[in-house]
């Protein structure tokens, strides 16, 4: 197996593993590096929102680690602009995500 495969996965199941910690987590989770996650009136289904998200997010990176298996065709490309438009829907996602549950 390909060894950049392998590092794809770990990267993936990294946000699994976020995401599960996040659907269980009691206090608000936050989704961006240093900002503070906003007001929200119903706490565990917005962790249940972002958990999932963050899940999905995985599961789309692992499959768009595919072409790695084969590193000499030009397949590896889809990898890298999949995950550049993959992180892009995201951050729409989390952005509704945060308009539906947030205190206004």
């Amino acid at each position: 197996m390909n060894i950049g495969f392998i590092i794809w996965l770990l990267c993936a199941a990294l946000f699994v593993i976020l995401g599960i910690r996040s659907m269980r987590s009691k206090k608000q989770v936050g989704f961006f590096a240093n900002v503070q996650p906003p007001k929200v009136r119903d706490i565990p289904a917005y962790n249940r929102a972002v958990g999932k998200l963050l899940i999905g997010f995985a599961v789309v990176l692992a499959l768009l680690g595919i072409p790695l298996l084969w590193p000499d065709t030009a397949l590896v490309l889809l990898s890298v602009a999949g995950t550049m438009l993959e992180v892009i829907v995201v951050i729409v996602l989390y952005l509704r995500i945060e308009q539906k549950h947030k205190i206004k």
